[in-house]
C-alpha cells in the first residue's frame, strides 16, 4: 500500500470481522482508552513494560498518535484499535510494527486486550484479520510474535491463529521492570490461518 508512505495511520483501512472491526485510533479515543487501561491495569501489568508516570495523560496519548502517524507514513508501524461491531466499544489494541522490506518482508505483532473482554475470542479474530491483511494487502511474507513462557492465554491464541513456536530468546524484553525470556513465534504466508467466519458460536478463547 504505497499511499501509506505519504500519509499517517489515519488512512489505515478498517478491517472487519464477524464480531469486531479494527480501525485507526484517534485523539477522541483517549478517554475510553484511558478508562479501559485503568480498569485493566492489574490484568495487563504482568505482561507489559512498566507504564511511564504520564502514560495515561492526554498529552502522552497525543504524542503516541503522532509517533504512530510518522511510523505509518514511513511504512514501519500499523496500529489498530479493536472495537465491537454491536456498539463500537473499545476492546483492546493490535499493532503491526518493525516492518522490514527488501528480502525480509516481515513484521512483528503486539496486542493487548481490556480485562472485561478477555477470554471471549476477540483477539483471535483480530490477529487473524491482521494476518490476512498483512499477507494479502501489505505483501508481507512473515509475521512474528513473542510472549512470556507462562502466558498461556497468549500461547493458545497464537497457536489457534496458526503461528508456530520457533524458539526461546533470552532476556528478550523488559517486562514489569525485569528482562525476561520470551518464546518466539512465526507465521508465514501460505500457512493455514484461523478463519473468523467459521468460529464456533460457543467458543470462548483469548
Amino acid at each position: 500500500m504505497r499511499f501509506l508512505r505519504a500519509v499517517g495511520f489515519e488512512s489505515l483501512p478498517t478491517l472487519r470481522g464477524p464480531r469486531l472491526h479494527l480501525r485507526s485510533p484517534t485523539l477522541a479515543d483517549h478517554g475510553e482508552w484511558r478508562d479501559l487501561r485503568i480498569a485493566s491495569r492489574d490484568f495487563l501489568a504482568p505482561w507489559e513494560p512498566l507504564w511511564p508516570d504520564d502514560d495515561l495523560e492526554r498529552s502522552a496519548f497525543r504524542h503516541r498518535l503522532k509517533r504512530w502517524s510518522q511510523e505509518t507514513a514511513d511504512g514501519l508501524t500499523f496500529p489498530w484499535f479493536l472495537c465491537a461491531n454491536r456498539d463500537g466499544r473499545l476492546l483492546g489494541g493490535l499493532t503491526l510494527a518493525q516492518v522490514r522490506r527488501g528480502v525480509t518482508q516481515a513484521g512483528t505483532i503486539g496486542y493487548w486486550m481490556g480485562a472485561p473482554h478477555a477470554g471471549q475470542g476477540y483477539m483471535t479474530e483480530a490477529v487473524a484479520l491482521l494476518a490476512d491483511h498483512a499477507f494479502r494487502t501489505l505483501g508481507l511474507h512473515r509475521l512474528e510474535a513473542a510472549c512470556l513462557p507462562e502466558n498461556q492465554p497468549s500461547i493458545r491464541l497464537l497457536r489457534r491463529v496458526g503461528f508456530s513456536e520457533e524458539g526461546r530468546a533470552r532476556a528478550y524484553l523488559a517486562i514489569a521492570g525485569a528482562w525476561r525470556d520470551h518464546l518466539l513465534w512465526g507465521l508465514v504466508a501460505g500457512d493455514p490461518v484461523f478463519d473468523p467466519a467459521r468460529r464456533p458460536s460457543a467458543d470462548r478463547h483469548a
